[in-house]
């Protein structure tokens, strides 16, 4: 006791040296929260360290009245507490939930520690607000607003020194104080470090309470719920926004009010479409319009993705919504081409509104991300859809070549050409349409030519003295960048504004949140091409290609698959009969560096895998195959020995 009593001494000694200024102790006030509430004990309160206040426990009476004030709320918190209090008992904690206000109006603990409890102040109507209790975890949250350990020395009163306390705060949907939660125990480690646990545990309990309570308290409204995770948004969705039936939010969660914070408009009102840069049509239609009723949404706030669902209204609060957020006319040819890929959306849904027109159109994107397969799309979706599409490759035609291939010519035009002459790809394509695939790399010459024709509406064949009309829609794409292409004057700057009516941009197949679902369509594809409608690929093959970052896009991802379904025994494909590239992300790269053909280390294994790579050229496929192991098990062997091909050395 007398050694307890010596450190009480020392304690209160620190704290009134902090006080004269002259001191700056090493432990409490290095917590810069503990140190504004030390100040605020000796400055605002008039707390003497040296006259250590009891425990305060209000009457029975006042206790019903704060229990009662916080009824709604206790009744959604229960749950929450009690499976808390389950994780935590063992090691020796309490747990208290707190009014706003700092009175305790729940307690868990050992029965058998009831009197130590109680004079620690740990009890049910226990008081500890700041003004009373000194530096306390749940006083310091309630004037901090965050969570804090208050660990031994942080306590203002030296009483509490043997304490250690961590709590954290619960909002209402507004982000006003509604309750504080607690975990604290009569004896701890020395360190503060030892409860970065319990800080974590805290957080998070108070997390899932105040959402359990924004869920109950906007239970008849409709509620949308995102998070960061597609498989986890309908079980913890981080993002909770209370919407009126104009998509307005009336209220959020902790972190959804962080987000609109730094979204929020001149008036102080956001709606979601303007949050999530997308048409209201696109929240309201999730549950019908999504399979698995998650949709994709690009937050630019974040720049990054989040996947939103709905959670809808116990019972309807106003009619149903107007006709205009209805989801828009599905047209299949387009709509198959993505799900829920936020980029995607927005460039199918422009694609949808000109499909009728005949503005001209630029698609964007890299190469292997679908160009030719959306601009088909749109002719087929389009009033020509009857009529000729015609594609042409600007850099796969010779150069000689290319302007009769495009143009056409008369006969005898020159020595070689057919007698009767020939109709330009231009010509074919009319009535329909005339895709114009990597036009970054056309001849300067031709852009030339291929202006005047889009201007006049006429092409002029090799040859002939007479020009013919021309009646074609011209979509072209590129994988290169025209305002690039014109500054270097390899592009004519009045031809690519006369071929971007409007601009598609097709994002690269690693950014897009619907790959699952790009890999799934290419498979079904697939299968109906080669006659096995019940071909599909294990879990073990979906993992590895979600992990592939594609630099080849979906062009890749179907020679991927076709190699695959050549390759696999059965109707199954496994990670074992993906190509090679497609297992760098699963296997990982080496974590030993690269040595040279001829180091073997003395080791008979590493020689013999050596012996047996360099036999083979390094094809880990047939490496696998002599050995009668899967292609993972050869790399994870390479791995563990340090060999890496040669063609993946630093040079």
């Amino acid at each position: 006791m007398s050694s307890l009593h010596a450190q009480q001494r020392r304690h209160i000694d620190d704290i009134l040296r902090y006080a004269g200024g002259g001191y700056r102790p090493t432990v409490s006030p290095g917590d810069v929260m503990i140190a504004r509430s030390w100040k605020r004990c000796i400055e605002e309160y008039g707390l003497d360290p040296a006259r250590p206040r009891p425990a305060r426990i209000v009457t029975h009476q006042t206790l019903r009245e704060h229990q009662e004030s916080a009824d709604e709320f206790l009744n959604v918190a229960r749950a929450g507490v009690e499976q808390l209090y389950g994780q935590i008992a063992r090691l020796g904690y309490v747990l208290l939930l707190t009014d706003q206000r700092g009175i305790t109006v729940q307690f868990l603990g050992d029965r058998r520690h009831d009197q130590r409890l109680r004079q620690a102040g740990l009890y049910l109507g226990a008081d500890w607000n700041e003004h009373h209790a000194g530096t306390c975890a749940v006083g310091t949250c309630i004037r901090e607003g965050e969570a804090l350990t208050c660990h031994r020395q942080d306590h203002f009163d030296a009483t509490h020194i043997g304490l250690t306390c961590t709590s954290a705060p619960i909002t209402d949907p507004q982000g006003r104080l509604l309750a504080v939660l607690d975990i604290s125990a009569l004896d701890s480690a020395p360190t503060r470090d030892s409860q970065n646990f319990a800080l974590h545990l805290i957080r998070l309990y108070a997390r899932m309470i105040e959402d359990a309570y924004f869920l109950r308290h906007y239970r008849n409204h409709t509620v949308f719920r995102c998070d960061t995770s597609r498989e986890l948004v309908q079980v913890n969705g981080q993002y909770l926004f209370a919407l009126d039936g104009d998509g307005r939010v009336l209220a959020a969660n902790g972190v959804g009010r962080q987000l609109l914070a730094r979204t929020r408009t001149d008036d102080g009102e956001v709606t979601l479409p303007e949050l999530f840069d997308c048409d209201a049509r696109d929240i309201w239609s999730i549950p019908y319009a999504c399979e698995d009723q998650v949709r994709a949404f690009r937050v630019q706030a974040l720049g990054s993705t989040l996947f939103g669902s709905l959670i809808e209204p116990r019972r309807p609060t106003r009619p149903a919504a107007p006709q205009p957020l209805m989801p828009e006319e599905p047209v299949p040819e387009l709509d198959r081409l993505a799900a829920d890929d936020p980029a995607m959306r927005r460039t199918l849904k422009l694609a949808k509104r000109l499909r009728q027109r005949d503005v001209s159109l630029l698609i964007l994107g890299e190469t292997g991300t679908g160009k030719e397969v959306l601009a088909r799309a749109i002719h087929d979706a389009g009033p020509r859809r009857h009529k000729p599409f015609v594609a042409v490759n600007c850099a796969a035609i010779p150069e000689s070549l290319i302007e009769s291939e495009l143009f056409g010519y008369s006969p005898g035009t020159f020595t070689g050409a057919r007698a009767k002459g020939m109709r330009g790809l231009i010509q074919q394509a009319h009535g329909g349409t005339l895709f114009l695939d990597e036009i970054g790399d056309m001849p300067l010459t031709l852009q030339t030519r291929l202006l005047r024709v889009l201007a006049e509406g006429e092409v002029l064949p090799l040859g002939s003295e007479r020009p013919i009309s021309v009646d074609c829609r011209v979509i072209a794409a590129t994988h290169r960048d025209p305002a690039r292409l014109i500054a270097d004057g390899s592009f004519r700057e009045d031809l690519y504004y006369r071929l971007n009516g409007a601009t598609l941009r097709l994002p690269a197949l690693r950014e897009r949140a619907d790959k699952q679902h790009v890999i799934v369509s290419v498979m079904s594809e697939l299968a109906r091409a080669v006659g096995q409608p019940r071909l599909q690929l294990r879990a073990d093959a979906m993992s590895a290609l979600l992990a592939c970052p594609w630099p080849g896009n979906i062009r890749q991802l179907v020679n991927a698959l076709n190699f695959a379904e050549a390759t696999c025994d059965g109707e199954q494909i496994t990670v074992n009969d993906l190509p090679e590239e497609c297992l760098a992300q699963v296997i990982g790269p080496g974590t030993t560096p690269a040595t040279t053909e001829n180091d073997d280390d003395g080791d008979p294994q590493r020689a013999g895998l050596l012996s047996i790579l360099k036999r083979h050229h390094w094809m880990i496929s047939a490496v696998a195959r002599e050995l009668g192991v899967s292609r993972p098990t050869v790399y994870r062997r390479m791995r563990k020995h340090g060999l890496t091909p040669p063609n993946q050395r630093d040079s």
